[in-house]
């Protein structure tokens, strides 16, 4: 065997869903901001020489950006799960104090070809604060797309 050489078929994100609370919700047309980082914390210090050298080292936080979700609007947005939870939100608001209330634990989880689970993503604490639909045309033949954001405390690749 060969240092380098690939030895599995790469993913092909072709076929990804959102689960909310262990349920499919929707299936999805493009993500984006499943990145995951930590904090870098920096100091300054005397070096070799009296040279100020910045030291930098893991921070105390783990950064999560919000998620960007594309779908293909439903047709009845009223027995769509996604609109519904988005609504209740947009009507009830959220509370600090009940941080379990209207905040959700889900995936984004990628499939193959062979619908085998390739990849999944776990994110914590989400709420849905955007909803936008894209722009309308006369013009257009395509199916109208929605772009859903979602606010996340903590993001992991579990798979």
């Amino acid at each position: 065997m060969v240092d380098g050489l690939f030895t599995n078929d790469p993913i092909i994100a072709q076929n990804f869903f959102l689960e909310i609370d262990g349920e499919v919700i929707s299936t999805l047309t493009s993500v984006s901001g499943l990145d995951i980082e930590v904090s870098v914390s920096t100091s300054k210090a005397s070096g070799a020489g009296g040279q100020i050298e910045e030291v930098k080292g893991l921070g105390n936080t783990v950064s999560s950006p919000d998620l960007q979700l594309s779908r293909i609007a439903p047709l009845d947005s009223s027995a769509d799960k996604l609109w519904t939870w988005f609504n209740e939100i947009r009507g009830t608001g959220l509370t600090a104090t009940d941080r379990t209330g209207q905040r959700k634990n889900g995936s984004i989880v990628l499939y193959d070809a062979a619908r085998n689970e390739v990849a999944r993503f776990n994110f914590f604490k989400a709420w849905p604060s955007k909803i936008s639909t894209d722009q309308l045309s006369v013009d257009s033949t395509e199916a109208v797309k929605e772009n859903v954001t979602l606010v996340i405390e903590r993001l992991e690749r579990v798979k």
